[in-house]
């Protein structure tokens, strides 16, 4: 068995923007501006209410007594044209508390997106015998631009619906968007936008991340609104529900652990880290132990785009792969309970280790279409460790081939695939893997390499150094493991992890302990390199 090191896997963070290094820095854009419109006198039955504002805004929430109530929103076009009408969708809870909430019902909804606008309307639908509506309670002269404190479980909203108009930032307008590029290594997560890149304003959390014991399943959601944004516009729409989760809701961050949009654009979500098991406040009654994810945009009648669904799955792979979650198992949770959940407190709900929103909550997220491929998301994730098929297939029929499928295939110590098979020094073929490597010559026959000894082999040139090409696998002694080489031994000592080459009976010391592999996989596939004669 091959002694195998330990491979870190390192999120790759890919810039949003790309700007000429010898370009002068662009005008800061303008941060993520809130404003609130109490919508009073709405009685029972159907009202639709049109509001105006001279800043342009892109986003609409409703926040208040929402028991019993629907609503409708739609932007007015360029054109002065109305467009089509989106549902609102309710927001879930703040973080799992345990406690019942003094406030029976939603008090929120999700933003959604309608399009650079400077008119609404919002229909409004509640219950025959509602009460009317009334202004927020409040001095007369406390402002109403959402600079006032916002809502908590302490104090909660007054019986009262306001609507809330969101101005995202804008991309300065000498940027430039790069499409994300297809990820070919398998097991490597795919690019991610740091919280810093789309603009996180950090000042606007409260309190320390809260953790879950680990992550034991995948939460899958979609945002709401309009499907048409561009992807110059996406890290707005982010930042935008980010300013809403903490300072309109009084969340201290952003309820996803990630979003992704339309493009394969992966954004970092909620702030401690996204290797660890940060619980955030996406699925009422079941935010611990899981990781949820957004996808952005409404997919009641329009699937998500093959991109944004490979992405959710390469990105749950990776995710639950660390907590050794099978994307295909089933997982038994625990509800904390809430309105928000069809589970009371303390029921236990087998689900898939990847489920949606409304498996357990009073809604339809992620809507019906994105539904339907619920299973072509936990495939992929499934896969997500697996290299491409066209991989596998240029390599059948070889020696290499042979040798890897007798060892294990992708089960065996080399792991997964990563390369096609190359050409060595003096006419010898090699293939890389996950762990190692595998070098085959009519002289030595096929050898595997991998772990400490191929990193110090590596070190001294792989074949074309003094010790040639690899003559046999790993030989597990009692207290060393010794791999033959055409001109020498590499010994790995199980005390200290030291690496010692033997060349005509001279031995040096290669190493103190076991080398790592690399911190930071390359982001696209690219062939390995040797050094030259």
């Amino acid at each position: 068995m091959l002694l195998t090191a330990v491979v870190a896997t390192v999120v790759i963070v890919a810039w949003l923007l790309n700007r000429p290094g010898d370009s002068p820095a662009p005008t800061p854009a303008r941060d993520t501006q809130l404003a609130e419109h109490a919508l009073i006198g709405l009685g029972g039955g159907v009202t639709v209410r049109e509001l105006t504002q001279d800043t342009p805004f892109s986003l609409v929430a409703l926040t208040g007594d929402l028991a019993g109530t629907s609503t409708r929103v739609r932007a007015k076009r360029a054109d002065g044209s109305w467009g089509p009408w989106y549902q609102t969708e309710y927001e879930t809870e703040a973080p799992d508390s345990g406690a019942s909430s003094p406030v029976e019902g939603p008090r929120s909804t999700d933003p959604v997106f309608v399009g650079t606008t400077t008119a609404v309307q919002i229909a409004v639908t509640r219950p025959i015998d509602a009460p009317v509506t009334r202004a927020p309670e409040g001095p007369p002269t406390e402002p109403r631009d959402l600079g006032y404190r916002p809502a908590t479980k302490e104090e909660p909203f007054a019986q009262n619906i306001s609507a809330i108009l969101i101005s995202p930032p804008q991309a300065p307008a000498d940027t430039h968007w790069t499409p994300p590029a297809g990820v070919l290594i398998p097991g490597q997560a795919p690019a991610i936008i740091s919280r810093a890149e789309w603009g996180a304003d950090e000042s606007l959390r409260c309190g320390k991340p809260k953790y879950s014991n680990g992550v034991r399943a995948g939460v899958v959601h979609h945002t709401a609104g309009s499907n048409d944004y561009s992807p110059l516009e996406s890290a707005g729409i982010v930042k935008a529900i980010y300013t809403y989760h903490s300072k309109t809701l009084g969340w201290c961050d952003i309820a996803y652990n990630a979003l992704v949009d339309k493009y394969g654009q992966v954004f970092e979500g909620a702030a401690g880290g996204l290797a660890k098991p940060v619980e955030g406040f996406h699925t009422g009654g079941f935010n611990r132990d899981t990781w949820g994810v957004a996808m952005m945009g409404n997919f009641d009648d329009v699937a998500p785009t093959p991109i944004q669904i490979r992405t959710v799955g390469r990105l749950l792979g990776w995710r639950l792969g660390m907590d050794d979650v099978d994307p295909k198992g089933t997982v038994s949770l625990e509800s904390v309970g809430s309105h928000y959940t069809t589970f009371p407190a303390g029921a236990i709900a087998t689900l898939p280790s990847i489920f949606t929103h409304r498996d357990v909550g009073n809604t339809d997220c992620p809507g019906n279409a994105a539904y339907a491929l619920m299973d072509e998301i936990r495939d992929i994730a499934s896969h997500f460790n697996d290299p491409p098929e066209e991989l596998i297939k240029a390599l059948e029929g070889g020696a290499i081939y042979q040798h890897w499928q007798a060892m294990g295939g992708m089960n065996s110590a080399l792991g997964t695939l990563t390369s096609p098979e190359l050409e060595a020094a003096d006419g010898a073929r090699y293939a890389t893997f996950a762990k190692g490597a595998m070098y085959w010559s009519p002289e030595t026959g096929a050898q595997p390499v991998g772990g400490a000894i191929y990193d110090a082999w590596a070190s001294r040139s792989y074949e074309r150094g003094e010790l040639g090409l690899p003559t046999s696998a790993e030989i597990h002694e009692p207290l060393q493991i010794t791999q033959n080489f055409q001109h020498g031994t590499l010994n790995f000592a199980y005390f200290n992890g030291s690496v010692t080459e033997v060349v005509d009976g001279i031995a040096v010391p290669l190493s103190a302990q076991t080398p790592s592999a690399p911190t930071v996989p390359p982001e696209h596939f690219s062939l390995p390199t040797h050094p030259d004669n």
